[in-house]
């Protein structure tokens, strides 16, 4: 059974620099997006960084708005929270790739990005898992953002700081004369 299974979690990485985490959430479910944003807000507090939050409509929204904040240059990771419950209908399937998919092809391209979106067949396992007090998924995935974010800073090239240039992902065609006729 899942709840007996024994889980690692890495300790907090050290940051020198302070750190900027936007956490971008959909509040579909109100309550579980509430101890989720509880969670991630304790995690960065502990780790000594500040967190500014933003709502979106739904799950799907999350990574583009990861990617216009990111074009800000104002945040060092970011922290996705939100809840999809399955339902009778496909959709729900549609909403957990697809929403998954864009932050991996986000994280891909070097952004720091902790995935605390929850997937869960009912409203009984997402409770658990966005409670602070339990399994606070909230909290991982700043954690996780935190990590990367070490990572990052770990291996930069730049003497100024900034992070390199990274490839971009080709979804499909070439980037170079794209709208030509």
């Amino acid at each position: 059974m899942a709840s007996n299974t024994q889980h690692h979690e890495l300790a907090l990485p050290r940051l020198e620099a302070p750190v900027r985490l936007l956490a971008i959430v959909a509040p579909y479910y109100r309550e579980i997006a509430d101890g989720l944003v509880a969670g991630a807000r304790a995690t960065a507090s502990q780790a000594g960084a500040e967190i500014e939050v933003i709502e979106v409509p739904g799950a799907l929204e999350i990574p583009t708005a990861v990617a216009l904040a990111s074009r800000s240059g104002r945040f060092d990771g970011f922290v996705a929270l939100g809840c999809v419950i399955r339902g009778e209908t496909t959709h729900y399937d549609t909403v957990c790739n697809d929403s998954s998919r864009g932050l991996t092809l986000l994280g891909l391209q070097g952004l720091c990005i902790g995935n605390g979106i929850l997937t869960v067949e009912n409203m009984a396992q997402a409770q658990v898992r966005a409670d602070p007090e339990g399994q606070n998924k909230g909290g991982g995935a700043a954690a996780a953002a935190l990590h990367l974010i070490a990572l990052a800073r770990r291996w930069r090239r730049t003497p100024e700081g900034a992070l390199p240039e990274t490839d971009l992902i080709r979804l499909a065609g070439a980037l170079e004369g794209q709208g030509r006729a």
